[in-house]
């Protein structure tokens, strides 16, 4: 019978672009709303900075992970175009090259020469890209998956606090939502970190850490600005 596996990084376009978007819809939106109650301004103005925050930072997600993951692309398509043109030109410098590849990782020369042959046979651009490039499948650029997993996820993450903020007493706004935050911020990092093969406890610090370091700078500016005002 065949042996089936299933690996983690089948999951790293998708998860990374998920716990960024959600982990910054919860750390920005919090921050903001905590960081505008504590200037002393009224419940509706605080509700609406966190629906502005969840639009911009919904879109603004999107375009930059779309922007930054095509230039990857983009990056990916010259290399290989780049491989293509060399196999075109110089095939024998390209299978010598595939050869020294495999013999750096520990076959013997002769052995390395077969397997570069019977690959470059097979797929010899294929062979090119996943071991001289690193370009695979599974780790290759993908914008729109990670435009829409960003937005949609901060979306979510954003919507946490906001919700919180509706609910709460308008006396007890910041302490409640801080907290909610940073229990949701360290069910993220727990969450993300089982998905990615990672120790628990240490993705749920990690993302509480920086999310309570930024609700308490933007809390200290807000509260330093509406004693000024």
């Amino acid at each position: 019978m065949r042996h089936l596996e299933r690996h983690k990084t089948s999951r790293i376009g998708w998860l990374r672009a998920a716990v960024l978007g959600a982990n910054d819809g919860i750390v920005s939106t919090a921050s903001l709303m905590i960081g505008v109650a504590a200037a002393h301004t009224p419940v509706s103005s605080i509700l609406l900075t966190g629906v502005a925050g969840l639009v911009a930072g919904a879109m603004s997600m999107a375009a930059g992970e779309y922007v930054s993951v095509y230039s990857q692309a983009d990056t990916e398509k010259a290399d290989l175009a780049r491989e293509r043109a060399e196999l075109q030109a110089d095939p024998a410098a390209e299978m010598r090259e595939l050869t020294a590849i495999y013999a750096a990782r520990g076959l013997e020369p002769e052995l390395a020469r077969q397997v570069a042959a019977q690959l470059t046979a097979h797929d010899a651009l294929g062979a090119h890209a996943r071991d001289e490039l690193g370009i695979s499948d599974a780790l290759s650029a993908r914008p729109v998956q990670a435009a829409l997993a960003s937005a949609a996820s901060f979306a979510v993450g954003a919507a946490l606090p906001l919700g919180v903020a509706v609910l709460a007493p308008s006396t007890q706004l910041i302490p409640w939502v801080a907290a909610t935050s940073l229990l949701f911020l360290a069910l993220l990092g727990g969450i993300a970190a089982r998905a990615g093969g990672a120790p628990v406890l240490a993705g749920a610090w990690r993302v509480s850490f920086w999310g309570v370091l930024a609700m308490a700078i933007t809390a200290g500016v807000g509260a330093l600005f509406g004693a000024v005002v």
